[in-house]
C-alpha cells in the first residue's frame, strides 16, 4: 500500500551518510594550506637569516664580493623553490575546490526532489551507490579497479582516489615490513603537529618497530642499538614506559632466546607488521574526518535494520546449520503477523525446506545471502504500524487484509464465503478464517 509519508524524501537523513563526502576536500584544503604555510615559513626563515648574516658581513667588510654573489644565488635558488611548491600546492587547492563544487552541485539535486518516487531520485541514488562501491573498493586497495568505474561512471570529482592510493601505497610498505615511508608521512608538512594533538602513538609504535628490527638483526652492534634507542626512544620514555621497560630488556632476550617469555614472542611476532598497518590506516582515516569502515557497510547496516524484524531470526536457523530447523520452535501466528512480515510457517504437510525456501523468497532479510550478515544489527524501529486493517489468518498462518481478500476473490470468480491465497492460490472457507488483534 503506497503512503505518501513512507515515501516523502528526509533530506537530512539522506545526507548523514554523505558527510564525508563534503568534509574530505575540506579537510584536504585545511592540510593544503597548512603544509604550504609551513614551506613558507621554513624557507622564509633560512633566507632572511642568510639575506641578514649577508649584509652584515658586507657592512663589515668580512664577506667577500664572490660570497655575496654566491649567497644570493642560493637564496635565489631557494625563493625558486618555494615557488615550485607553492605553484603545486595553488595547483591542488584548485583541484579541490572543483571537487566541492562538484560535490555540493551534487548534494543540492537531491533538494530539487521531494519523494523517493521521483524518477530522478533513482538516478541520485544510482549515483550515490557508485560512490559507496569506488570508496569500498578503495578501502580495499583495488585502486585499478576503483579508478576504471569512476572514469566509466564520470564520478572522478566525487570519490578521492589519489588520498586513497597514497594510504595504501604506504599501508603495503608496511606490510612489506618497512616503515620508511610511513615515518615520511608522520613527518610530512603539518602532520606531525596534528598527530600530537590527536595524542597519538603511530610514529612511537614505528620507531619502536625500528628498534626491534636492529634487536632482530645478529649483524647490528649493541652500540648502534643504543644510540638508536636514546635519539628516537629517549623522548618518549615518560608516556610509554611499559613499552621502554620492554625495549631494555630486549638487549638481554634476542629473538631465539625469548620463546619461553611471552611478552616478548609477541614484539618479535611478525603479527606487528598487520597491527601496525592497520594502526596507520585508523590513524590516516582519523586525521581526515574519515569513517572507519567503508560507506558501504554503514548503508548496508542501515538498510538491513531498517527491514529486520525479530521474525528474520526467530525461527530460521543459519544457513550453516539446517539439522536445528527441525527442532526450533515456531513463533506465534499473531506475532508474525504483527511484524508486518511475510508469514511462512512450517506446516504438516510443508517441509522444513520448502519453507525455509519461502520465506527467503519474500523476505530480504531471512535470504541465505543476508540473513547472517543482519544478525547483529539492531531490530528496525518503526514508530507508524503500516499493517493492512482487518487483518485475518489463513490456516495455512498467512496473514491478509479482509478487503484485499475479498477484492482477490471476486476478482478470482470464487463463491460467495469462500477465499483464496493471494500467494499460494490455496482456497478456503471464510469461516476458517481467524480474526488477527495486535497490541
Amino acid at each position: 500500500m503506497g503512503d505518501h509519508a513512507a515515501s516523502k524524501l528526509d533530506h537530512e537523513n539522506h545526507l548523514l551518510l554523505d558527510q564525508p563526502l563534503l568534509r574530505l576536500p575540506v579537510e584536504l584544503l585545511r592540510k593544503n594550506f597548512r603544509s604550504a604555510h609551513f614551506e613558507v615559513e621554513k624557507d622564509g626563515a633560512y633566507i632572511k637569516n642568510a639575506l641578514r648574516e649577508t649584509a652584515t658581513g658586507c657592512v663589515n667588510g668580512r664577506t667577500s664580493q664572490a660570497d655575496v654573489l654566491r649567497n644570493l644565488d642560493t637564496m635565489i635558488a631557494r625563493m625558486r623553490g618555494i615557488k615550485r611548491k607553492l605553484t603545486t600546492f595553488a595547483e591542488e587547492e584548485q583541484r579541490l575546490h572543483l571537487h566541492e563544487e562538484a560535490r555540493l552541485r551534487h548534494v543540492s539535486e537531491l533538494y530539487a526532489m521531494h519523494s523517493v518516487d521521483d524518477v530522478k531520485y533513482e538516478a541520485w541514488s544510482r549515483i550515490r551507490l557508485n560512490r559507496l562501491l569506488v570508496d569500498y573498493l578503495l578501502r580495499h586497495g583495488y585502486i585499478d579497479s576503483a579508478r576504471a568505474l569512476a572514469k566509466e561512471k564520470g564520478i572522478e570529482a566525487l570519490v578521492d582516489i589519489d588520498t586513497f592510493e597514497q594510504m595504501n601505497k604506504i599501508r603495503k610498505c608496511i606490510l612489506g615490513r618497512s616503515v620508511t615511508e610511513a615515518l615520511a608521512w608522520c613527518s610530512a608538512g603539518d602532520t606531525k603537529k596534528e598527530l600530537r594533538k590527536m595524542d597519538s602513538n603511530l610514529e612511537f609504535m614505528l620507531r619502536f618497530q625500528q628498534y626491534i628490527e636492529l634487536v632482530r638483526d645478529p649483524s647490528t652492534k649493541a652500540g648502534d642499538i643504543v644510540t638508536h634507542a636514546r635519539k628516537y626512544l629517549g623522548s618518549y620514555r615518560g608516556s610509554y614506559r611499559q613499552e621502554m621497560l620492554q625495549a631494555c630488556g630486549m638487549l638481554a632476550l634476542p629473538p631465539g632466546s625469548a620463546q619461553d617469555v611471552d611478552a616478548y614472542v609477541d614484539l618479535y611476532s611478525p603479527a606487528r607488521w598487520e597491527m601496525l598497518a592497520n594502526l596507520f590506516t585508523t590513524t590516516h582515516n582519523a586525521l581526515l574526518a574519515l569513517p572507519p569502515v567503508p560507506l558501504l557497510h554503514v548503508a548496508l547496516s542501515s538498510g538491513l535494520s531498517a527491514l529486520k524484524t525479530p521474525a528474520c531470526h526467530s525461527h530460521h536457523p543459519p544457513p550453516s546449520s539446517p539439522e536445528s530447523s527441525s527442532s526450533s520452535p515456531s513463533p506465534s501466528p499473531a506475532a508474525e503477523a504483527g511484524s508486518g512480515h511475510p508469514v511462512a510457517h512450517r506446516t504438516p504437510t510443508t517441509s522444513a525446506a520448502a519453507t525455509a525456501s519461502l520465506t527467503a523468497s519474500v523476505c530480504p532479510i531471512c535470504s541465505t545471502e543476508l540473513n547472517s550478515l543482519a544478525l547483529n544489527v539492531p531490530y528496525a524501529f518503526h514508530s507508524k504500524s503500516y499493517v493492512e486493517p482487518d487483518l485475518l489468518l489463513l490456516p495455512n498462518s498467512r496473514a491478509y487484509g479482509k478487503a484485499r481478500l475479498e477484492e482477490h476473490a471476486r476478482k478470482a470468480g470464487l463463491p460467495e464465503g469462500q477465499v483464496k491465497d493471494l500467494r499460494t492460490g490455496e482456497v478456503f472457507a471464510v469461516d476458517e478464517l481467524k480474526k488477527v488483534y495486535i497490541t
